[in-house]
């Protein structure tokens, strides 16, 4: 397609403008071919007439499309030209904050003028190992570059940034280097990559300082080489640098500094090391205000200072030598401001009066005089004669200033050779990549000598670099096998020649430097006359004689002359650098000392080549001039540019306010073309810019094909259309894997594409329009239809409704008429019915009146006839009961005394109490069979007569005993006084006992109230507790458990760190082994499988003394620091083990604490009280049933008492003594006890009573009737039964009553210990309403804190006591065992003697008996026995050759553990320590020797099943409570007797904690390479993204594309390791937490790749990252790990990929952004916005005011301000108990693992 047709209506356009550069418009009109002017419409609507030149018939740039506006390479631009250029980087700059963008091969870098977070480690993580058009462009991703192309073609690379001064060159060559020390790890154990990172603080003190365009401009230019070995680690490094701007040591422009030194050294002046320097405020020294700016904003001298410092120590120059260099550099300071004063018209004199000359005397050790004198004089020397010549003022004061700018020169020579000694190395290194940091082209109004040689130097930089882009692109048309045509590019060779061909200008600069009168003017003089008019590149400015101006590549610039001989020159007077050469200050001679050396040659050169412009040059090299130097030394340069691999960094100024992303478009333009961008791009524009992979062509113009287009050959298919298309073959070629297009052509597909795809739309819109149409139609039809169908109804209904109306008040009527006659006939009808009704009941009522009155005549006269007659029977019944009562009494009387008489008798006694008799005669039997025998038995018990006769006296002594006793009591007439008097104590007693209830009964009602208040109180509680949101809870348990998990991560780091220092330790070791054996053969090698410091103890316990001592000798020097670091962290590893065994113990009780701690302490004080309550109420019952039963019997006693006093006589046979031994019986049954007693008394008063009665019988027969009641009662009580009765019962009464007394006592204990208890829980209640009202107060952490520290104390007090008694405890069983022992080795021996006496083949003992009880197979206890020197077999055959494939398919998951432990049962069964030891020991260590041999998946997954099966086969068989309930009865019958393994348990459970990170890594290093190109690369949904063009910089530019990964190879790699887990025998939750990490890796991985790539940054890839999300969702719903944590973890990149498909757009979007984006940070979230990039033209880019609106809604989060997801993050690991069903004793031993040698046991 022609050009002109381009410019078509509503093309846009660039015009020049005088404001921005470049403007863009639009055309109103077609051009046609011959038009001279161009109608256009500029942006701000205003119509303008562009004229063109009718002559050259240029038209004006055509703008790209909008589409291709902001991509990461220039050269991706259809076309390619300046305005597009500068667009382009105005938009990624200013809009999208990107700093970095590709121009080819060349890196472009803004200078943001503000610190951005895109520089930390997780960058250069993610950058590290990808190639280079893979991400957005970086300095990071040019120095990966360079790495890897060192790494692949073994050659040297280099890395040259450029640009003016602060434009950013040394920040940018500072990250290279810290990008190249971070991913490469130093050999040495110096870390050299530290040092390479420290001189940069060194040199930017003593290299730079403040300019108007720069606060840390670096003012020399430097090369950097980077040492590297055949690994690929930094091993070295040197440094060169050239052209030190000597002249700013004594003279700075307005708002300029000195170098930084300077201002550092002052800033330091009031520190006490530094008071001997004299120094005072940088206001004071000349040197130093000149520029009257001597603060820098935001920089703070002092701390700079302190970084230098320890930069230079770090570098090896001690303390001693960093003084001395500061005493140097003050002593330059106090040299500035000696005045020199004239002393007539040719001389002058040194006025010291403020003694500086003095100071810089004292400080540089020097001769006052004598330099005050070579200041104010020079020698002259003549072929015969040498002379003292004096100087003038202006002469002396120029010689004071040159003097002071050698010094430094020499100072800063001297000091970079120290940088390079300390970065040098031994080895040659066997590669390196170098970087520049040099000036960029320079201009200023006026331009001298320092800004012809920078200028100079990129010349020779602008060359070279047209040359290796030239050479690129030849070699990319040869790969592609396009014919190659010549590309006509600036070649600026004649330029270069100018300068430093013979007869050039260096050349007539040195010529007129060796005049004896060469001046300025002379020398321009010869160059008007040599090169004026002869060469294109020089011309002769009009106004000037003195002046010249060189046509350099970038620009005209014009150089004055003056000074330029003088700065070639660089002169110093000789006898000032004796002077100084002769003082005692040895590191000042030692500057100098190379002018007395002539062969001195640099010791740091890396490549055999001498360092140009260094301080280790020669005297005479010291007498050349500058130009020649400063040339050979660029010669050098380039010769080592060239021989190696360059990559560009052109770093640009963007402002010169330093205003934070403002772009000045002039400024920019300006840079830009000295840089060589946009030479770049008119070399590219020649050529074929543009290019593309069939792929990617046919992926984005597919909807330019049409069917018949596309074949099964995507080039074919290329071909096809593009020649249907592009009728001018010349604007493309097909390569072999690319199709190369010249400038615009792509813009025109793009135009193509669009217009089509417009058309498809308009297509879709009228289809769309017309089925919205047509369904309108249909929907209003649809309408009327049902309008006239309900309208049509509604007659319809309106017709019937009056029909039925009608035919209604017709029946209406009828009815009415119906009802009105009917009411009449029924009215008529009760009328008559109501007569009727009426005269009935009136006859009725009559009637019923006449039988009442009949009914009540006859019941007056019934009763009244009744009343007569019962008064008549009552009459006479009195009559007759009186005469009975009176006969009756006359009876009874009669009666009463012959019962008195009969009472006397103790016949009638008997007759009154038959059942006592009967008794009394069954004793008396008894008493007359045993006399019976006692006669019989008289001869033989001879003997026991005394016996009997003393039982007899005894007998008789009692009952005279008895005799007085009675006698005591009939003398006591007052008995019954006594008795009543005792009866009121108890009946007092009784009311006590009362009171006592009572007061009993009045506490009870305080507890019950007490209790209710309490009740009132816990409810209050409760719904206290209740009102807290059960939110509050869950945050507080969440935040306590993710301190527990972060803790973990803690503890689990420093297992990890602890790891590799114990892997770096064993590396050293084996390699000082490897030395020690070269250099003596059979020198003892420790084991590198002992890398724990405790296996290394356990290693050396079964050595040799010889070689114990042997192997602390070899380790005493080198290893020292490595030992004590590892105690160090072995010490933290045990504290953070003990801190985290107590804070999960914390953990586990926790969550059921804050839930349920209340609820429990109120139910327990509900349930204490509530038994107390019982209890008491018991209590009560009790007592108030035996108070009944007292107050009853006293009643009972009082009432038969009244009765016997009131009948004046109480016989045997009355009714008051059957109550007392009624009263009697009932105490006997109720006390047990007195029971034998009671029936022993009884039957002594039987016995007494038939004695007496024989004595007294004929008394009680004659004795008077009439007797006195006093005699009676005495007669009554004669035999003492009715006393000793009462006394028994008062006795009974007695113990009751203590018992009552008792009970009342205890009770009221129990009471006061319920209050106590009371007062307890109460005040307890209090602190934790106190505590709790203190921590609702408190804000949420804090509350957590206290609970925390609460709960702490408390259960660490309880631990304390649990472990004191548990100390004591295992005291007790081990002295019991010892105990035991000692007994056992003393029944043993004479044992032992018996069998050797009795059986000598019994020799064997005990050992033998043992065995043959052992080996009972049918007995097996689940143990193996092996001997001692099948040990290292044993573990050998079992772990270390064992094949983890074989095993876990053949045999159960775990096997190899069950064996271990098995063999360690019988160990702990043996009770030997040294063999469990050695076992644990041995296969802990034997473990970690083979994951550190064979890293592979399966091997690691497989012992880390087997250490987690080991782990809880030693907790299971523990014998602790918590894990043999689990068990069953046979399995506790296995728990370990002997040893206490708990701390074993912790040794394994950090194994599995390092098992388990090295299985997450080395998943990692399988799955990571696969998740960028599967999750957004590979195209899942087809047809649904395009890609846009992309430029020179094409993904996998270092390395040929590997095979292509897919999300399916993903999900099948996550089958892969899922099942083996499983079929390895891993717990359920460990697979879970695998899998989990697994999936935060993906989440990881595609974010941190999405937020780096801003061609991933579109709605269609937010659409694929959704689908391939939703297949991993369901890869989690298949395998029913949905509660694994893994989905959560993908939460970051759901919301990513929602936040590329939401709209973004209003107020209410950023609100929605806001609330749905809550696992982004807010750096993420702006990030992606940013980078949103539109795919098609109808989509639209954010806009820069939505951006701000969501930052302003955001940014009140407080998150991390880290950009991307850390991927090395191993989450915290936890292995859940899991006891295994497995029986010891079941499991056996397979023939294929060849483990004879054990034995069953």
């Amino acid at each position: 397609m022609a050009a002109p047709e381009l410019y078509s209506k509503f093309a846009r356009v660039w015009i020049p403008d005088t404001t921005e550069v470049w403007r863009s418009a639009e055309l109103t009109r077609d051009y046609r071919p011959g038009d001279t002017v161009l109608h256009l419409r500029l942006e701000d609507e205003t119509e303008c007439e562009y004229k063109l030149d009718p002559k050259s018939g240029v038209l004006p740039h055509l703008r790209n499309p909008d589409i291709l506006v902001g991509e990461n390479d220039l050269t991706a631009l259809s076309y390619l030209h300046e305005p597009a250029v500068l667009l382009n980087l105005r938009v990624r700059f200013t809009d999208s904050k990107l700093i970095y963008t590709y121009c080819g091969i060349i890196l472009v870098a803004i200078n943001p003028y503000e610190s951005l977070p895109i520089y930390g480690s997780d960058i250069i993580n993610a950058y590290s190992g990808q190639n280079m058009g893979d991400m957005d462009p970086h300095i990071f991703a040019v120095s990966e570059e360079a790495y890897k192309q060192m790494a692949r073609d073994e050659k040297n690379q280099s890395i040259i940034v450029s640009g003016e001064s602060g434009a950013g060159k040394t920040v940018s060559a500072k990250y290279a280097m810290r990008y190249f020390a971070t991913v490469s790890g130093s050999s040495d154990e110096s870390s050299v990559e530290k040092k390479v990172l420290a001189s940069s603080p060194i040199m930017e003190a003593i290299g730079n300082a403040k300019t108007t365009r720069n606060d840390n401009s670096s003012r020399f230019g430097k090369y950097i080489e980077i040492g590297f070995d055949r690994k690929h680690n930094i091993i070295g490094g040197n440094m060169r640098t050239y052209l030190l701007e000597k002249s700013r040591v004594v003279f700075q422009a307005s708002e300029e500094r000195n170098y930084h030194i300077f201002y550092q050294l002052c800033a330091c002046a009031h520190l006490p090391e530094f008071e001997p320097l004299k120094l005072g405020s940088a206001d004071d020294f000349p040197y130093t205000n000149q520029g009257r700016s001597p603060v820098i904003e935001g920089v703070n001298d002092l701390k700079e200072m302190q970084a230098t410092r320890k930069a230079f120590s770090l570098l090896g120059i001690t303390e001693a030598h960093q003084m001395g260099l500061f005493q140097i550099l003050s002593a330059i300071l106090h040299l500035g401001n000696v005045e020199v004063k004239e002393r007539g018209s040719s001389s002058c004199g040194i006025s010291d009066e403020n003694g500086h000359l003095a100071v810089f005397c004292d400080l540089t050790e020097v001769s006052y005089e004598s330099m005050a004198h070579w200041l104010c004089h020079k020698k002259l020397k003549t072929a015969t004669e040498t002379l003292n010549k004096p100087v003038t003022r202006l002469e002396a004061v120029n010689g004071r200033d040159a003097l002071s700018k050698h010094i430094y020169a020499k100072l800063f020579s001297w000091i970079v050779g120290q940088v390079n000694k300390s970065l040098s190395t031994s080895s040659k290194p066997h590669s390196f990549i170098g970087v520049l940091d040099i000036y960029g082209f320079e201009t200023f109004e006026v331009n001298s000598f320092e800004q012809f040689c920078i200028n100079y130097a990129n010349e020779k930089l602008q060359q070279q670099f047209n040359m290796h882009v030239f050479k690129l692109e030849q070699e990319e048309y040869m790969k592609e096998q396009i014919p190659w045509t010549l590309i006509d590019f600036y070649d600026n060779q004649p330029c270069i020649n100018l300068i430093e061909a013979k007869m050039g200008l260096l050349d007539l600069l040195d010529e007129e430097c060796t005049m004896p009168k060469g001046s300025d003017e002379s020398w321009a003089q010869k160059l008007y006359n040599t090169h004026l008019k002869k060469s294109s590149h020089f011309e002769k400015p009009r106004m000037s004689n003195t002046a010249f101006i060189i046509l350099h590549f970038a620009d005209k610039v014009e150089y004055q002359c003056d000074g330029f001989l003088e700065k070639n020159k660089d002169t110093v007077n000789e006898e000032q650098i004796n002077v100084l050469k002769a003082s005692k200050f040895a590191l000042l001679v030692e500057l100098f000392q190379d002018e007395e050396t002539p062969a001195a040659q640099s010791t740091t050169a890396t490549s055999g080549r001498a360092k140009i412009g260094r301080s280790t040059q020669s005297f005479r090299e010291h007498k050349k001039s500058v130009g020649l130097q400063f040339r050979n030394s660029l010669h050098l340069l380039m010769d080592t540019l060239n021989a190696t691999t360059p990559h560009y960094v052109r770093c640009i100024k963007p402002n010169d306010l330093k205003a934070p992303f403002i772009m000045d478009p002039h400024r920019a333009v300006q840079q830009l073309r000295a840089c060589g961008v946009l030479e770049t791009i008119r070399i590219s524009a020649k050529g074929f810019p543009s290019r593309w992979t069939y792929q990617e062509f046919f992926n984005r113009y597919r909807v330019l094909m049409r069917k018949k287009d596309i074949l099964s050959d995507w080039k074919l298919t290329c071909q096809n259309v593009l020649e249907r298309l592009v009728q001018n073959k010349d604007k493309y070629q097909f390569g072999k894997t690319k199709i190369f297009f010249r400038a615009g052509q792509v813009a025109y597909l793009e135009k193509l594409r669009a217009d089509k795809l417009r058309t498809a739309c308009i297509h879709i819109q009228k289809t769309i329009r017309c089925w919205l149409a047509r369904k309108k139609y249909l929907r209003i039809r649809q309408a009327t239809i049902t309008l006239q169908r309900y309208t049509r109804g509604h007659q319809a209904r309106c017709l019937c409704n009056n029909l039925r109306r009608t035919r209604a008040g017709v029946i209406f009527q009828k009815n009415t008429r119906m009802w009105a006659a009917r009411r009449q006939y029924l009215r008529q009808r009760t009328a008559a019915v109501l007569i009727q009704r009426l005269l009935r009941g009136y006859t009725a009522r009559l009637e019923y009146k006449r039988l009442v009155f009949e009914h009540k005549a006859l019941l007056i006269q019934r009763w009244v006839r009744g009343f007569l007659a019962r008064w008549r029977y009552r009459r006479i019944k009195r009559a007759v009961v009186y005469l009975q009562c009176c006969v009756r009494r006359m009876l009874a009387r009669r009666e009463l005394k012959k019962l008195k008489i009969e009472a006397r008798s103790v016949e009638h006694f008997k007759k009154l109490n038959v059942g006592m008799e009967n008794k009394i005669m069954q004793l008396q039997r008894k008493l007359d069979e045993q006399h019976k025998e006692n006669r019989e038995l008289s001869e033989r018990m001879s003997g026991l007569e005394s016996h009997s006769a003393a039982d007899i006296e005894k007998l008789h002594i009692q009952l005279k005993s008895l005799q007085e006793v009675e006698e005591e009591a009939r003398h006591r007439g007052d008995l019954v006084t006594s008795l009543q008097e005792e009866l009121e104590l108890v009946r007092q007693e009784l009311e006590k006992n009362k009171e006592m209830v009572a007061d009993l009964n009045e506490k009870n009602t305080l507890l019950k109230s007490e209790k209710d208040e309490m009740n009132r109180v816990i409810q209050e509680q409760e719904q206290q507790i209740r009102e807290i949101p059960e939110s509050t809870q869950q945050e507080s348990t969440e935040h306590v458990q993710a301190q527990l998990n972060e803790e973990r991560f803690r503890y689990q780091n420093l297992l990890t760190e602890h790891l590799k220092l114990e892997e770096r330790y064993a590396d050293l070791r084996s390699e000082k082994e490897a030395a020690l054996d070269l250099s003596k053969l059979g020198h003892y090698r420790a084991d590198s499988g002992y890398s724990s410091s405790q296996s290394e103890s356990i290693h050396s316990s079964v050595l040799t003394g010889s070689e114990v001592s042997s192997l602390e000798r070899e380790d005493a020097v080198q290893t020292a620091a490595d030992v004590s670091l590892l105690m160090k962290l072995q010490r933290r590893v045990t504290e953070l083990e003990k801190e985290n065994m107590d804070l999960q113990s914390d953990m586990d009780t926790k969550e059921e604490q804050l839930q349920l701690e209340r609820t429990k302490e109120l139910e327990d004080c509900q349930r204490v009280l509530g038994a107390e309550r019982d209890y008491e109420a018991l209590k009560r019952q009790e007592l108030e049933s035996d108070n009944k039963k007292l107050k009853k019997d006293l009643q009972d006693l009082r009432q038969s008492l009244s009765k016997g006093k009131g009948s004046k006589v109480a016989s045997p046979g009355g009714q008051a003594y059957n109550v007392v031994l009624e009263q009697l019986n009932s105490t006997n049954e109720e006390l047990e006890v007195r029971k034998e007693e009671v029936l022993i008394l009884r039957s002594q008063l039987v016995n007494q009573e038939a004695f007496k009665h024989k004595e007294t019988g004929g008394e009680g027969d004659s004795g008077d009737s009439s007797r006195s009641p006093t005699l009676d009662l005495h007669e009554l009580n004669e035999d003492g039964e009715l006393w000793m009765a009462y006394e028994s019962l008062k006795e009974t009464n007695r113990i009751l009553a203590s018992q009552l007394q008792t009970q009342g006592q205890s009770h009221e204990k129990e009471v006061e210990g319920l209050r106590a208890e009371l007062q307890r829980l109460k005040a307890e209640l209090g602190q934790q309403q106190q505590m709790m009202s203190e921590s609702l107060e408190l804000p949420h952490d804090a509350r957590v804190q206290a609970s925390l520290q609460h709960e702490i104390s408390r259960l660490t007090q309880q631990n304390m006591d649990l472990l004191e008694q548990t100390g004591k405890q295992d005291k007790m069983v081990r002295k019991l065992k010892k105990c035991l022992k000692i007994y056992m080795k003393k029944f043993g021996e004479p044992e032992g003697v018996h069998f050797e006496q009795s059986s000598p083949e019994n020799v064997v003992g005990e050992s033998g008996r043992t065995v043959s009880i052992v080996r009972k197979e049918r007995d097996f206890q689940g143990m193996l026995e092996y001997r001692k020197e099948d040990e290292n077999k044993l573990f050998k055959t079992l772990i270390t050759e064992l094949k983890p494939r074989g095993v876990a398919v053949n045999l159960i998951p775990g096997l190899p553990a069950y064996i271990l432990f098995m063999c360690l049962r019988h160990a702990d069964y043996a009770n030997d320590d040294q063999r469990v030891s050695t076992l644990l020991n041995s296969s802990i260590n034997a473990i970690k020797s083979v994951l550190k041999k064979r890293e592979e998946f399966e091997t690691i997954s497989f012992w880390l099943a087997n250490t987690c099966r080991f782990l809880h086969c030693l907790k299971q068989y523990s014998g602790e409570e918590g894990y043999t309930k689990h068990n069953t009865p046979r399995q506790n019958e296995h728990c370990l007797s002997n040893f206490d393994l708990s701390e074993y348990c912790q040794v394994l459970s950090d194994l599995a904690i390092q098992i388990y990170q090295q299985l997450i890594r080395v998943i990692e290093n399988i799955i990571h390479p696969m998740i960028a190109p599967a999750m957004l690369e590979q195209e899942t949904i087809q047809g649904v993204m395009g890609v846009k063009p992309t430029g020179m910089r094409k993904r996998t530019s270092s390395f040929p594309e590997d095979s292509c990964h897919s999300l399916e190879s993903i999900l099948k790699q996550l089958d892969v390791f899922y099942y083996t887990l499983l079929q390895h025998g891993n717990d359920t939750e460990l697979v879970r937490q695998v899998i989990k990490q697994q999936f935060y890796l993906i989440c990881c991985v595609t974010l941190n790749n999405l937020l780096l790539r801003k061609d991933m940054c579109s709605w269609s890839k937010g659409l694929q990252i959704r689908y391939n999300v939703c297949q991993l969702e369901e890869w989690l719903l298949d395998k029913d790990l949905q509660g694994s944590g893994a989905r959560e973890s993908l939460e970051p990149l759901i919301q990513a990929a929602q936040l590329l498909q939401i709209k973004k757009k209003s107020q209410d979007d950023a609100d929605a952004i806001c609330t749905m984006c809550t696992a982004l940070t807010t750096q993420q979230i702006v990030k992606i916005l940013s980078l949103y990039t539109p795919v098609n033209e109808f989509e639209e880019r954010v806009s820069i005011s939505f951006i701000k609106s969501v930052q302003n809604l955001l940014k009140d989060r407080k998150e991390s301000s880290q950009l991307l997801m850390d991927a090395k993050i191993i989450f915290s690991v936890t292995f859940p108990f899991n006891p295994s069903s497995v029986a010891l004793e079941t499991i056996q031993l397979p023939s294929s693992l060849n483990l004879s040698f054990l034995t069953r046991v």
